[in-house]
């Protein structure tokens, strides 16, 4: 199969963690590199050593729930930098600390306007402009959570679960019109993210492995990347599983705490 080079690359979330990793994957001189993340300081940390590296980078320190915003300025690179490839990679975690902390509508909706519609405002501008140029390739960023929901952390796993659904249901459509959709699918990944939740974290690779897989993957253009290959079968696994085993074994595995309120 083909290997495919990005010469113009778009990172959503790429003040730190897997985001900071992949726009350094790609820094090379000849690429440019558009980067959005929250913290300024951080992303501008970034485009500097992705700069030393070679690379133009163009910098914008967005909040992705703002769709107006992130489409003026994915518009304005696009204008400047027809866009080869875009990840959109940013995500906030979110889990329980107790059986009685249920995540109520705020935290979720919270969740979900950060890791589903913060994907779709970085994708949705600049599909039509790919279709109608005929080229291009997306990821979306999603989850091994969202194979199967894991008892800790519901909101996260249906934001992810939501993200590669809608993935895979654009992925043909897009591919009419030589539009390249890629669903990855990591494991745990060493970041800030990573360090909140509570459990096991089994098979956890560094955020520059994390990136050289993803890398290695969209170059040939893999429709889904799960990663790491035994933790992925592991969750096929789980999922293929009766559902009262599958509760079971995720109950014993991330056990909450009991925190019984005082009424």
């Amino acid at each position: 199969m083909a290997n495919h080079s990005p010469r113009s690359v778009v990172v959503t979330g790429a003040s730190g963690g897997l985001g900071a990793a992949l726009a350094y994957a790609y820094a090379a001189p000849g690429v440019v590199l558009g980067l959005t993340g929250r913290d300024a300081g951080r992303l501008e940390q970034c485009a500097r050593q992705c700069r030393d590296a070679g690379a133009t980078v163009f910098t914008e320190a967005l909040d992705l729930r703002d769709g107006d915003a992130v489409a003026q300025w994915l518009c304005r690179f696009d204008d400047a930098h027809p866009i080869d490839l875009a990840i959109a990679n940013a995500g906030v975690a979110s889990t329980l600390s107790s059986v009685d902390d249920w995540e109520d509508i705020r935290r979720t909706t919270a969740v979900f306007d950060t890791n589903f519609f913060g994907a779709l405002h970085t994708v949705l501008p600049i599909i039509e402009r790919m279709r109608h140029r005929k080229r291009g390739q997306i990821a979306m960023v999603s989850s091994l959570a969202a194979i199967r929901g894991m008892a800790i952390s519901p909101a996260y796993c249906a934001s992810k679960s939501a993200l590669r659904a809608y993935g895979e249901s654009v992925r043909p459509l897009l591919a009419r019109d030589s539009v390249f959709l890629s669903i990855v699918l990591p494991g745990f990944v060493k970041t800030a993210m990573s360090d909140v939740f509570p459990g096991g974290k089994p098979f956890m690779l560094t955020p520059a492995k994390a990136a050289w897989v993803i890398q290695r993957g969209l170059a040939t253009r893999r429709k889904v990347i799960a990663f790491p290959g035994l933790l992925s079968i592991g969750m096929g696994l789980l999922r293929a599983l009766p559902a009262w085993l599958g509760d079971v074994i995720l109950n014993v595995t991330y056990p909450l705490r009991e925190e019984r309120s005082k009424r």
